[in-house]
């Protein structure tokens, strides 16, 4: 075109833009003066068009007097392009408004937050704490952003940041300053239904994602309440669903029961950990939940220092109220960071270490914090545990130093320091050998491995201060206190130092030692890591024995009463999986040799071990019943010829003061009926009057249900042969489940009576009416 014609174009382009609406008016005729409404989707598709429109917008035209009268006037007309309903032309839009506002962020980045950025945030802005509201015009309930405007906001800021995906310095600063808000709105929508939970998530990962690692870090930290680097929603705004889906922000209202105000406050805390959990789930690919767990746990470190430094103004006299309201910040402080390093190692745990630089920062972290703060103390069990991981992690590294590349040396080179200070002040002789071992390796580069480092990476290291010791640092598939190769001098003194520490050592701990000279290396390495205080490592070996079982390995044959003396020691364990790992050993060796092994398991299940206290003692049966319900199954038809020791056990059982112990005999008794069934013969009369007494008499629910659910056991298990087996008996049993069905107030009772009343009235039907078949019969004359 000509150039005269161009200049007049333009012109009236410029002056149609200055009007009001003339943005959209404008933006509308270029994008459709060639194709008509016909070419819309044609025009969505060509994004430079859009482009092209937007910087076009972003020039203040010769006819504006001032650029500041030009942003005045144009920009609340670009953002009301994202509010374009028609779906054609909508794409259009936004990418025009998206263009047009990155474009002025970047020329002129003063002007654009004044008349860009703050009305597109000022919906959050306006309930943020670091807003100043006037609360004392506003009673409470009354709304703040309504649901239209909010949602509106949220849905603005995912086109402009994230779909924009521009992180320049303006964009992300300015995003910062209402990240509290959309994090706490994120939280509720995750608490409820509601549409705003996917791009609140959206938004806060793009800016965990674009903005640099020490300020996403810093906001982390904010968003989980450590830091102010974030403003928070206004503690008197409330949130509260919205009728349409999404939410509005109101004036909450004042709780004057101080007990219910605190309840609500740990529970929002809560929920916002829960919710910040699961937001860093979704960054473990980039590192931040790596970074930010290390970060932690480097200030868990820092809040156990001033703990220790500064005196509890509660305890000692003298001390102000600025003081004591010091130090609850502090212990709230350490609440709060302990809960979050909790929910992270439950949340995010498995795969939080993406690469080994983040590997050596959290051993880093622990080593550091165990020179520190040595294990000492009511937590020291705890410290231990968690060095003990730690070296156990480094080990297990420096296990396949194969793989490892010289650069991952020089960065396990930054734990030399730590190792070495470690290995001259830490408490534990056993860590301060492993500790100078690992340092050997690492600056080895592997050439040089300690058998400490093999026996600590397979998991055998750790020992809880005061127990009785394997020792990791000993050769492997040693005993400890046994003679070994090396100076005679320094194992002496070892054995010396370590005997009065096995004798005050856990249950069990001294007879680790006994296990026969003669047995194998890798055997009796299992039988001593089968006293391991760590139950992890307990537990594995104790599951290697019991496969050793099952295999029917000779040598593992050979030692069967050890192998069930340690079995039965590991049964009174505290942790599940140590002691069901126990009980399985045990079901496999007594299923081998029932003969041997069953009259020992009764003779420990009728008369528990002196000296234990009753719980302790009741517990330990409870297992031991397991044990022998696990043998019953496995001899299948086989244990008819155990028949009465067992039943004549369970009986005992039943009858013993604790009410748990009779519930679990009950319990075994009908499992143990079931399968007999038939083979029961004249025994069934004893368990007919203990379970008839039992059910009518006994004071506790749950043992009245055990003795009911046994008629039930009983009646399936026999099944077509119940008037047969049962029949002296029957009458009892009708009339007992009849009085409890009438009588009994515990409901689960009457429920199990009920059943057992159905099961006995199909038996009954089934005899007296059995089901009439047709049968063909062929009869021959003579």
């Amino acid at each position: 075109a000509p150039a005269w014609l161009r200049r007049l174009c333009g012109h009236l382009l410029s002056e149609r833009l200055l009007r009001p609406g003339g943005v959209q008016a404008v933006v509308r005729g270029v994008l459709e003066c060639t194709d008509g409404g016909g070419g819309a989707e044609a025009a969505a598709l060509d994004w430079k068009k859009c482009d092209a429109v937007g910087k076009i917008l972003a020039a203040c035209p010769q006819q504006c007097l001032s650029l500041e009268d030009y942003y005045r006037q144009v920009c609340p007309q670009i953002l009301d392009l994202l509010h374009i309903q028609d779906k054609v032309a909508a794409r259009q839009f936004q990418r025009v408004a998206t263009t047009t506002l990155l474009t002025m962020a970047r020329e002129q980045p003063q002007l654009a937050e004044r008349h860009l950025l703050q009305p597109l945030l000022a919906p959050l802005r306006r309930c943020s704490e670091a807003a100043e509201l006037a609360l004392e015009d506003l009673t409470a309930g009354a709304v703040l952003v309504p649901e239209a405007e909010l949602g509106s906001c949220v849905e603005d800021m995912l086109k402009v940041y994230v779909v924009g995906n521009d992180s320049s310095s303006l964009l992300l600063g300015s995003l910062q300053s209402v990240l509290g808000v959309v994090f706490s709105l994120y939280s509720f929508a995750k608490q409820n239904v509601s549409y705003l939970r996917s791009p609140c998530q959206d938004i806060l990962l793009w800016f965990l994602e674009k903005a640099e690692r020490e300020q996403s870090l810093a906001v982390l930290e904010g968003l989980a309440r450590l830091s102010s680097h974030v403003p928070t929603l206004h503690p008197q705004c409330q949130l509260r669903v919205g009728s349409e889906g999404g939410a509005a922000i109101v004036v909450g209202e004042t709780i004057g029961d101080e007990d219910e105000a605190l309840y609500q406050k740990i529970s929002l805390e809560q929920c916002h950990v829960e919710s910040l959990v699961e937001l860093l789930s979704h960054c473990q690919k980039s590192g931040l939940a790596g970074d930010f767990f290390i970060h932690c746990l480097k200030e868990l470190t820092q809040v156990a220092a001033e703990d220790e430094a500064a005196p509890n103004p509660a305890v000692e006299p003298g001390g102000s109220l600025l003081e004591l309201e010091q130090y609850q910040v502090r212990q709230g402080r350490k609440l709060m960071v302990l809960q979050l390093v909790a929910a992270l190692c439950e949340g995010v745990s498995d795969t939080v270490f993406t690469d080994i630089v983040q590997v050596q920062r959290f051993l880093a972290a622990v080593l550091q914090r165990a020179c520190a703060h040595p294990a000492r103390g009511p937590g020291a069990a705890a410290e231990a545990q968690t060095l003990a991981m730690a070296m156990g992690l480094a080990a297990a590294l420096l296990g396949g130093a194969a793989q490892l590349k010289s650069s991952d040396f020089v960065v396990l080179k930054r734990l030399v320091p730590l190792l070495e200070e470690l290995s001259r002040t830490y408490p534990d002789p056993l860590t301060q050998e492993l500790a100078s071992d690992l340092r050997i390796a690492i600056c080895t580069h592997g050439a040089c491995s300690p058998g400490t480092v093999g026996a600590a990476a397979h998991g055998v290291l750790g020992r809880k201060p005061g127990t009785g010791a394997q020792s990791p640092a000993g050769v492997p598939g040693r005993a400890p206190g046994s003679p070994g190769h090396g100076s005679p001098s320094a194992h002496g003194d070892r054995s010396k130092e370590q005997s009065p520490r096995r004798e005050r050592g856990a249950p069990g701990a001294s007879a680790a030692p006994c296990a026969d000279s003669l047995a194998p290396a890798g055997l009796q390495e299992l039988l001593v890591s089968a006293y391991d205080p760590q139950p992890p490592g307990r537990a594995a070996a104790l599951r290697r024995l019991a496969s050793l079982v099952t295999q029917r390995d000779p040598e593992a044959l050979q030692l069967q009463e050890k192998l069930l003396q340690v079995f039965l020691e590991n049964v009174q364990h505290e942790d599940a999986f140590v002691y069901l790992s126990a009980i399985q050993g045990i079901a496999l060796l007594s299923s081998e040799y029932p003969e041997r092994i069953l009259p020992v398991l009764l003779a420990q299940y009728e008369c528990p071990a002196r000296g234990t206290e009753d719980t302790v003692a009741a517990v330990t049966r409870m297992k031991l019943g397991e044990v022998l319900m696990r043998v019953t199954r496995a001899l299948g038809d086989m244990v008819f010829q155990h028949r009465e020791p067992l039943i004549r056990a369970f009986l005992r059982g039943a009858r013993d003061p604790d009410s748990a112990l009779r519930a679990s005999s009950l319990s075994n008794l009908g499992e143990l009926c079931q399968h007999l069934g038939f083979q029961l013969g004249s025994i069934i009369q004893e368990v007919t009057c203990c379970v008839t007494a039992i059910a009518r008499t006994d004071p506790e629910a749950e043992v009245r249900r055990a003795a009911v659910h046994v008629v039930v056991l009983l009646l399936r298990g026999l099944s077509e042969k119940v008037t047969e087996v049962l029949r002296d008996v029957l009458r009892d049993l009708y009339r007992l489940l009849k009085h409890v069905a009438a009588a009994e107030r515990d409901a689960a009772t009457v429920l199990h009576a009920q059943l057992a009343l159905e099961e006995l009235d199909t038996a009954v039907r089934r005899a007296l009416f059995p089901p009439q078949t047709l049968e063909k019969k062929i009869v021959v004359l003579p």
